[in-house]
């Protein structure tokens, strides 16, 4: 596969604190919880208040290395050493775009790679993480589908592509859009979001957070009762028969019955005295990538209304970033705008997601393809 023209490209070797943990494979601190921490510096003899030392280190300073951590005595950071790494890795190539969009690819532990796209837009910043290496989910038009399933990012692996993102600091949203089904990885994404949003870890507030899905019914349900992160649901089309033929998960918990779950919860309401008290304050969003003649006509709207109408809910409809080998193509402008005036008029807010970095490997999987066809030759 040829790269796409004018896009720049940096790449970075490991890390040594990366190499380590790969030898090593120790346990990382990175995901642990504040009361995780304590138990684990009680367990090595050090005194409990190490425990709220090294959730600073590690969430308020982003220390790199048991050697930062100054405060803590030098036998302390050489028994933590022993026993643990902070589970830290920096990027081993970075993709910019002409648009500002920055693709990672990042390795793990176990030698996978995955992915992480840092888009910004004005004072607004997102960052889309991975939650898996690979995907079982098998989407006919998603690049990572056709990799297959590899591994389970750990805690320490989703939140080191926020932790060693060199834009970090710029953030103002993450979503979890990246490579894998975050609900069939329930408990590390729960963890890993659990320290975004807790006092002791990031403390962003969960608004700021939207996990993603095809609807794999036994994480999504635990999510809803869980956490207070917003949902996007990848609907992408409104009759089962034809979303299962692109979208296998549709035969496992069809998107019916995934609407009649989601109106047993409370979302976010257009209403503002709901909103004001604090109340539904998660939101509920339907991915949708429009494809020429397969979900772009009025009749998929007046089908996409009526399979909605229980919720309330907006649509992102989504231009389709081409991968190699696909029927699919992209609908016209035309079509996209017909769409979204129907839907709008028809009660369900509707938005045209901008396209980005369509000139780096845009769709997600791309740039892990190519890095792994490589490394094949």
């Amino acid at each position: 596969m040829a790269a796409p023209a004018q896009a720049l490209t940096v790449s970075r070797p490991f890390s040594p604190s990366h190499a380590h943990a790969r030898k090593q494979l120790s346990p990382a601190l990175l995901g642990c919880t504040l009361d995780e921490l304590t138990a684990i510096a009680v367990e090595l003899g050090l005194p409990r208040f190490v425990g709220k030392q090294l959730c600073g280190w590690i969430y308020d300073k982003h220390a790199r290395s048991f050697d930062e951590m100054t405060n803590l005595s030098k036998a302390a950071r050489t028994l933590l050493s022993t026993h643990y790494v902070l589970g830290i890795s920096t990027p081993v190539e970075s993709v910019e775009s002409r648009d500002g969009t920055i693709k990672y690819l990042f390795r793990t532990v176990q030698g996978h790679y995955i992915e992480s796209v840092f888009i910004p837009d004005g004072e607004r910043a997102t960052l889309c993480v991975s939650s898996q290496v690979g995907c079982k989910m098998a989407c006919e038009f998603c690049m990572t589908g056709r990799q297959g399933f590899m591994s389970q990012l750990t805690a320490a692996d989703i939140l080191n592509q926020v932790y060693s993102l060199p834009e970090r600091e710029r953030l103002t949203n993450i979503v979890f859009m990246g490579q894998g089904e975050p609900m069939d990885n329930i408990d590390n994404v729960l963890r890993a979001t659990e320290a975004l949003t807790a006092p002791w870890g990031y403390a962003w507030s969960p608004k700021r957070i939207t996990v993603s899905t095809v609807g794999v019914a036994k994480g999504l349900r635990r999510f809803l009762d869980e956490s207070k992160c917003s949902l996007a649901v990848s609907l992408h089309h409104p009759n089962p028969t034809e979303r299962g033929a692109m979208m296998p998960a549709e035969r496992a918990f069809g998107i019916e019955p995934l609407v009649e779950l989601l109106s047993q919860y409370d979302f976010c309401r257009k209403t503002t005295d709901d909103y004001a008290e604090g109340t539904k304050q998660r939101r509920l969003t339907f991915e949708y990538i429009v494809f020429r003649g397969i979900n772009d006509s009025l009749e998929h709207g007046r089908a996409l209304v009526q399979l909605l109408a229980p919720l309330d809910c907006r649509i992102n409809m989504i231009r389709f970033h081409t991968i190699p080998d696909t029927r699919f193509d992209g609908t016209d402008e035309t079509a996209m705008l017909r769409l979204r005036d129907y839907l709008n008029a028809h009660g369900i807010t509707t938005t045209i997601r901008a396209s980005r970095g369509q000139d780096i490997y845009a769709a997600c999987g791309m740039l892990t393809t190519k890095r792994m066809e490589e490394e094949r030759a």
